[in-house]
């Protein structure tokens, strides 16, 4: 495995005009070059750590090049802290459709994010890449499929939705954690972890593992103050249904049927509307990647992405 920080700054293509300029972003290859280019693309709040480097290991042993990185404001990509975003303000705005308050919150797009993937590739000097995204992740890997086209040569789009309300829904729950946030001192931010397991796996679903990734993303890089940020390009992104029936691209969507977090509905609807593309539904996963169920989702995505 190579590792690396994100080197000199990568320019967002193009930036949100007045706002964001330059962005470094820090991420890590497993495998051999020579071999395809996969590149993951991890989800809301998440680390690439949410990628676990064995999975990587497993993917790459079966010739690929796999490439995972921070998306901007998280782990050790850049952050944004010259924005800063009151969430429940955010909130509020959306909630009560004042869009023109809650755009000139966000710093950055979607769009944006999705280049930060597009500069990884070519820092890397990869010219085109199979892109797999998870959750917040495959929303990015739909827009880079959707706006990078020529770069992209199979999407993977795991747990995630198409921007549209009436799919993908949370439980109420799951929608609970999620925006309750974290104590910030280490012990609490670890053992606060275990409320995840309301969107894990029912089967697999482990705390011991969710306190261990939570301690391993704490000490590298605990950084709350993204979160809002990303959940803004996220929201504002909108409805991306109408662009996803326009794809030209190999699609393969997989989704737990444990999932509470982004309902089943969501990669069902994502399935239904990217043309010819292939619905891989897991029994037994939540929002999450049990080690248990690997090879269900290594093999589909190898076999998947055997072009290039």
């Amino acid at each position: 495995m190579a590792a690396r920080t994100g080197g000199a700054p990568l320019p967002a293509r193009p930036p949100t005009p007045g706002k964001v300029s330059a962005i470094a972003i820090a991420y890590e290859t497993f495998g051999d070059p020579s071999d395809p280019a996969v590149l993951l693309v991890m989800g809301f709040g998440t680390q690439m750590l949410g990628w676990d480097a064995n999975f990587c290991r497993l993917l790459a042993a079966r010739g690929r090049y796999v490439i995972r990185y921070d998306n901007r404001d998280c782990g050790l990509s850049t952050k944004l802290d010259e924005h800063p975003l009151q969430l429940e303000d955010f909130i509020a705005a959306v909630t009560s459709g004042d869009f023109d308050r809650a755009l000139p919150m966000a710093p950055y797009s979607l769009r944006d994010m999705a280049s930060d993937g597009i500069n990884v590739l070519d820092q890397l000097g990869v010219d085109r890449a199979h892109v797999a995204g998870s959750s917040m992740g495959g929303m990015i890997a739909q827009k880079i499929a959707i706006e990078f086209p020529d770069r992209v040569l199979t999407l993977t789009s795991m747990m995630s939705s198409t921007g549209e309300q009436e799919y993908g829904q949370s439980t109420p729950e799951a929608r609970h954690v999620l925006f309750s946030g974290r104590p910030a001192d280490r012990d609490g931010y670890v053992a606060a972890a275990d409320r995840e397991l309301v969107w894990a796996s029912r089967r697999y679903g482990d705390a011991t593992a969710l306190r261990a990734l939570a301690a391993a993303s704490y000490d590298r890089a605990y950084f709350p103050a993204g979160v809002p940020r990303q959940l803004a390009a996220m929201i504002l992104d909108g409805s991306r249904a109408e662009a996803l029936t326009t794809l030209d691209v190999p699609t393969l969507v997989i989704h737990g049927l444990d999932d509470t977090l982004i309902d089943p509905s969501g990669g069902r609807r994502t399935a239904e509307l990217v043309p010819g593309s292939r619905l891989l539904l897991v029994e037994d996963m939540g929002h999450d990647r049990p080690p248990a169920l690997w090879p269900h989702l290594v093999d589909p995505i190898a076999a998947h992405t055997h072009i290039g």
